[in-house]
This record gives structure tokens, C-alpha cells and sequence, in this order.
């Protein structure tokens, strides 16, 4: 636990909160509060008003395909992480109270409340159709064709080549989000906003860190692509932020997300049939055990503040549930959330103040709700009963399969386009279609702002033209492949495979 107290006088958040935008000519000098809070704002007008947040919507949580509105979409998730990020915010600027001004902080709340608010709205824009399964599915296509192309093969510089091969192949949604808001979109967002959904610190083509290596978990996954290398890096040097560190606030992006989709996932899965409230009581039971909680001990959920068991907890849950005969698992998780959401909020909110420290220069080299303690038994329970009987479910499991033939069967279709060579290939971008029939219907099932930015990436390639054209040919791919929502990517797969 870092002294507070003590390294208060090294901490300004202000610093964390740079609105300079990369596309801007004009260099922000120091801003008020009231500026911060205008250019925040102004990010929120362009993160609710983009295409990425617009396709959240028909993008499923847990369940890909599903049609019963009442089961969460990325879009009703990110709003419940949205929420949860706020709540959090709240209660540090109330815990810190007198103590803001010296963190640098007085006057600053409403814009970190909407900088978070943006970050957790976010923090699953870069998600393909069918989830995780499906960056899986994109990573294992260009994992196996990329080997066999000869435009890396034969390539002079055989390390750029090696490190575009390694960053194509480790697809990542969070890595995507940075290409979707820079690249693709170019929404211009501030620094501060762009860094706050920058949760891990590794780029794609770097290797995975071994266990205790400094920064591991920071840099389980990738945070970046090769692609977007320049422009993170010009991000951490204006936000003053370390190589492989973090923006302090996607720390409360992570931990609103931890909160919001362990319970979660849960009640899709009641709500779908999966599990009774009945089964899911016991389930809860039994996991809490095996993750070393005491169920009877009494102040066991003393971080709550009251003297409650977290057998208790589910009691009162399933009596909530067994009173109401309209909407008795609504009433359950209602319950359930009012005894569990408030205090898990409390506690992150607290060890973001006993770490302000190693969060302000981003090398809590952990989550904020990885303590070890109760919260920490809490949210692994809820998440590995998750895990087991419900991301294990055999309907689950059939959908993977099924979004995992959706998705390999679209890249072996659109891959064709990597056999072109270079300079046919940019011909047919700028559409001198001669010869190339197929492909220019292919190429026009592309959105054209993925080609127009496929074209603006290779307009400055003066160095290993080939190679970089080809990278940004694959990324153009991605970009295509993971924009679809689920059905789109059902419908695009059903029209080019199936004969009418």
C-alpha cells in the first residue's frame, strides 16, 4: 500500500488530463478547469454520435445471435460499466474531500466523471462479432496464412517483417478500439480521453512477459498495434506517462467493467433458462468456499460496513426474488446488486486512494479489485461460476463454434484480396476495376472510410513499400471483418456462400 500522505506533494492530475487532440495544429497551454471540462465534453458529443458506439447495440454480451432484447448487448453493458465508472468517481472525489486540491483535482470532477463515463462507454468498441471467440477466430486465420505469404517470406528486411507478422497475428479489441478512434474514425478525442481506454501497455507485436516480469499484467495482452505505435507514443509523452504504464483513470475503467459484467453475465444466463435462481444460489454457495471465503463467519463482508454473511446476502436475495411473482429474478439481482455493487465501489474507490501513488504514474501492476480480500472472493466467485456454467454451456459453445465458421469463412473469402499484388491492389482502391471484376465487388462490400484510410496509411510509404502495404492490406481486412455485428457478419457469410 503506497503512503499517501506522504507523495501527495509529487502528484498533479491535472497533468493526467492534457485535452490536446493529435489532429490539432494548436498546442493547448495550461487549462482551467472549466477548458478541461468543455473538451471533455466535447469528446462525449463525439464518442455517443460514432458508428462504433451505434453497432454496440447489436453486438451480444454473452450470448452471439441472440434476439431477446431483454438479454444484455455490448451497448446495455457499456452503459451498466458507464454507470458503475461514475459511481466510482463520485466516491473518490467524496473520500478525498479536502485532499482533491492537493492532488491537483479541486474543480475537476465533473470532467473526470465524464472522462470515465467515455472510457467505460468504450471499452468495447473494438470487439469483433462473436466476442472474444471471434478475436480468437481473427487471430488464428492470419496466424495461419501469414506464414505461407511470400510477401513477408521474401522480404530485405526480414525484422520489420518478423514484427508485422507477430502484430497481425494477436488481433485484440482493445487494441482495435485505439486503431477505431485514431485511425479509422478519426475522431480526434483528447489525449486524456484516448489514454483513459488504454488498458493494456504492450504493443501487438511485442512478446507476451513472462510471470513476475515488471509491468506482467499491464502487458498481458496488447494494447496497441504497430500501426497506431506512433501515435501512443505521442499520447504517453504529452500525458507524462511512462513506457508500458497507464492513464491512472483506466483503472476505474477496469474495475467499473469487473463490477458490472460478473453479475451480469449471471442474469442473462437466468433470464435465457440456463440456471434457476434456485441453482444459481447454490452455485454461489459453493464457489465462494472453494475460493477460501467463510460463509457463516460473521463480519465476513465487514468492507460492507454491516454484519452480514455472504450466505446472508444470498438469503435475502432469494427471498426478494420468492416475494415478487411478477419479476422474481429481476427482484433477486436487484437485491443482490444493492448488497454487493455500493460496497465493491467503496473498495475500489478506496484502494484507488491507498495507491494513488503507483495509479497516478499508472504501475499498479494489478487491478484495482485484485487485493486478494473479500471483494477480490466476491467478484471470482460470481466470475468463474460464469465461466463454468454459462460461457461452458453447450448453447454458448454451439454459437463459438458456429461464430468461429462465420468468421474464418468470411477471411478465406475477403482474403482474397491479400493475393493481389501491390500495385494491382491499389489500382482496384482507387477504382480502376480493369480485370479484377470479382474483387471490385468484394472491395465495395467494404466500408469505404476502412479504404479511404487504407489509402491514407500508404500515401507516405517511402521505405519497404511492400511490406507496409501489405501490413495496411491486412489491416484493412480486420478493420472490415471485426466492424460487423453479429448478424451482419451472419447475413454477409450466408449471402456469399450460400447459392440462392
Amino acid at each position: 500500500m503506497q503512503n499517501s500522505t506522504s507523495t501527495h506533494t509529487k502528484i498533479n492530475f491535472r497533468k493526467k488530463l492534457n485535452v490536446q487532440r493529435p489532429f490539432s495544429s494548436i498546442k493547448t497551454a495550461k487549462s482551467s478547469s472549466q477548458q478541461i471540462e468543455l473538451a471533455l465534453e466535447s469528446d462525449r458529443g463525439r464518442i455517443i454520435n460514432s458508428a462504433s458506439v451505434r453497432r454496440l447495440q447489436q453486438k451480444t454480451q454473452v450470448f452471439p445471435l441472440e434476439r431477446n432484447a431483454a438479454v444484455r448487448s455490448r451497448l446495455t453493458h457499456s452503459m451498466e460499466v458507464q454507470q458503475n465508472g461514475r459511481y466510482i468517481v463520485k466516491t473518490v472525489f467524496k473520500k478525498l474531500a479536502e485532499k482533491s486540491e492537493a492532488y491537483g483535482l479541486s474543480g475537476l470532477q465533473a470532467a473526470v466523471e465524464s472522462l470515465v463515463e467515455m472510457a467505460c462507454l468504450m471499452h468495447d468498441i473494438g470487439n469483433p462479432p462473436f466476442g472474444h471467440f471471434g478475436e480468437v477466430a481473427i487471430s488464428q486465420w492470419f496466424d495461419d496464412h501469414l506464414t505461407q505469404s511470400e510477401f513477408f517470406e521474401d522480404a530485405e528486411n526480414s525484422d520489420l517483417a518478423q514484427k508485422m507478422v507477430a502484430d497481425l497475428r494477436q488481433f485484440e479489441g482493445n487494441a482495435q478500439a485505439i486503431r477505431l478512434t485514431f485511425s479509422l474514425q478519426q475522431m480526434n478525442l483528447t489525449y486524456a480521453q484516448s489514454a483513459s481506454i488504454l488498458k493494456y501497455t504492450r504493443a501487438a507485436f511485442e512478446p507476451k512477459p513472462k510471470t513476475g516480469e515488471a509491468l506482467n499484467y499491464l502487458k498481458k495482452k496488447p494494447g496497441y498495434y504497430l500501426s497506431e505505435q506512433d501515435f501512443v507514443v505521442d499520447m504517453l509523452d504529452a500525458l507524462e506517462i511512462k513506457a508500458g504504464h497507464r492513464h491512472a483513470f483506466s483503472y476505474v475503467m477496469e474495475a467499473a467493467d469487473d463490477i458490472a459484467y460478473c453479475l451480469a453475465d449471471l442474469e442473462d444466463a437466468v433470464e435465457k433458462g440456463i440456471l434457476s435462481l434456485a441453482e444459481l444460489s447454490r452455485l454461489l454457495v459453493d464457489m465462494f468456499v472453494l475460493q477460501g471465503g467463510d460463509l457463516d463467519a460473521e463480519n465476513i463482508l465487514s468492507f460492507m460496513g454491516n454484519h452480514n454473511s455472504f450466505k446472508d446476502v444470498l438469503a435475502m436475495a432469494t427471498a426478494a426474488g420468492q416475494k415478487d411473482t411478477i419479476n422474481h429474478n429481476h427482484e433477486y439481482f436487484l437485491k443482490l446488486r444493492v448488497n454487493l455493487i455500493h460496497h465493491l465501489v467503496e473498495h475500489v474507490a478506496q484502494r484507488f486512494i491507498d495507491n494513488i501513488e503507483a495509479v497516478y504514474e499508472g504501475s499498479l501492476n494489478q487491478a484495482l479489485l485484485e487485493d486478494g480480500g473479500v471483494a477480490n472472493q466476491i467478484v471470482k466467485t460470481f466470475k468463474e461460476v460464469g465461466y463454468q456454467h454459462v460461457f461452458n454451456h453447450q448453447e454458448v459453445q454451439d454459437l463459438e463454434l458456429q461464430g468461429h465458421r462465420i468468421i474464418t469463412g468470411l477471411l478465406g473469402i475477403y482474403g482474397g484480396l491479400l493475393k493481389l499484388s501491390a500495385r494491382c491492389f491499389n489500382d482496384l482502391a482507387n477504382g480502376n476495376t480493369k480485370g479484377m471484376s470479382y474483387q471490385a465487388l468484394l472491395l465495395n462490400r467494404i466500408d469505404k472510410k476502412i479504404v479511404k484510410a487504407y489509402l491514407k496509411s500508404i500515401e507516405s510509404i517511402t521505405e519497404d513499400d511492400g511490406l507496409w502495404e501489405f501490413y495496411y492490406r491486412c489491416r484493412l481486412i480486420q478493420d472490415h471483418i471485426s466492424a460487423m455485428t453479429d448478424h451482419s457478419a451472419l447475413d454477409e457469410y450466408q449471402l456469399l456462400t450460400v447459392a440462392n
